[in-house]
């Protein structure tokens, strides 16, 4: 993988919009533009160049990378050594950038098994709203110096600061896997989800579309076998190419100009009653609906949940992601002018007003 380190660019054109009190906008290959507020008008600075791998430390199960490497370009060179990032990004794009998919703090479909971006991110190196090159954690797998900051920016939309450098923790590939495919409703899946948490190997991967259950088994070869023969179901024989269109939103379930609502919910919590079409993952926590139901109409049947709108389609004047009580919005406020306190960078990104 080609490398290039633009982080002196980077930091000289963030210090000159400070300079000039211009809002920025920090953008890589632009795949997940669609995902979040709208972009207020702002001085673009793009982070393609500032990629490639620092270092990989396969033994340590670890790896530091510029922040726009493509995700695609990482995935391979890591598949090289037989590991992977187990939060499983997924690319909306080619060139999709690991930067911007932790930013937005998105996962794939083995995050249960695998955690969440931030439960995998060890430190971070980043430019603030002041112009300053921080650094945050390490190549260490405990933070035990106070609070982790590095976990702030997994989910932050940009808002904290231009991050530079992340460095994540690894997994070695499975021994085993086998993906399993049942025909069956909504209730009943959902019933099967519930049962399946305690099964002999680890279950990377649900899915209920179209009326099919799909189920991933991963782990000793042994233990997949026996998980398999319990479940039962049809072997999927392209199951890589399945779940990499379900993590990278590929399939034809998403090809739909309705708007997009990704729904999290306790596993044995009821469907939602409000109609549209629906995509099942993780165990039954998130679940995908495709609707022009109105936004309040959506939230108020998610009251023991969250509901974002994650592409919004002719849905322009909702927020994209769930209102916030007043005290952890005030929280936010001080993060962020803690990390930005001329309020430039990726202004409105994460909350209209934040």
């Amino acid at each position: 993988m080609t490398g290039h380190d633009d982080s002196p660019a980077l930091q000289e054109r963030v210090r000159q919009a400070i300079a000039d009190r211009a809002p920025v906008e920090i953008r890589g290959s632009g795949s997940l533009s669609f995902h979040g507020c709208p972009q207020r008008p702002a001085r673009r600075i793009e982070t393609l160049r500032h990629r490639g791998v620092i270092r990989h430390q396969p033994s340590e199960l670890i790896v530091t990378v510029r922040a726009g490497t493509p995700i695609a370009e990482l995935r391979r060179q890591l598949m090289d050594t037989h590991q992977m990032l187990a939060f499983d990004p997924p690319a909306f794009g080619p060139d999709s950038t690991i930067g911007g998919v932790t930013a937005a703090g998105l996962a794939g479909p083995r995050r249960p098994w695998g955690g969440a971006v931030r439960d995998n991110l060890l430190g971070v190196r980043l430019i603030n709203g002041r112009g300053q090159i921080l650094s945050f954690g390490g190549e260490v797998m405990k933070n035990v110096a106070g609070y982790d900051v590095s976990r702030l920016m997994a989910g932050a939309m940009g808002t904290l600061g231009l991050l530079l450098d992340l460095s994540f923790k690894l997994r070695p590939l499975p021994e085993g896997e086998q993906t399993l495919v049942q025909e069956t409703g909504l209730d009943e899946a959902l019933a099967r989800m519930r049962d399946w948490r305690n099964l002999p190997a680890n279950c990377t991967g649900l899915a209920w579309v179209d009326g099919r259950l799909y189920l991933r088994l991963s782990g000793e070869a042994e233990a997949v076998a026996v998980a398999a023969r319990r479940v039962g179901g049809e072997p999927l024989a392209e199951a890589d190419a399945f779940w990499s269109a379900v993590r990278d939103q590929r399939l034809d379930w998403f090809d739909d100009p309705r708007p997009l609502w990704r729904i999290s919910l306790k596993p044995a919590a009821p469907q939602p009653p409000l109609d549209g079409d629906w995509l099942i993952e993780w165990n039954a926590t998130r679940r995908w609906l495709k609707t022009d139901l109105p936004a309040a109409t959506v939230r108020q049947a998610i009251a023991d949940g969250h509901a974002t709108l994650f592409r919004a389609g002719k849905e322009t004047t909702a927020e994209r992601f769930p209102p916030l009580p007043a005290p952890l919005m005030q929280l936010h406020r001080a993060v962020k002018r803690a990390m930005d306190p001329d309020g430039l960078i990726n202004p409105g990104r994460l909350y209209p007003d934040l």
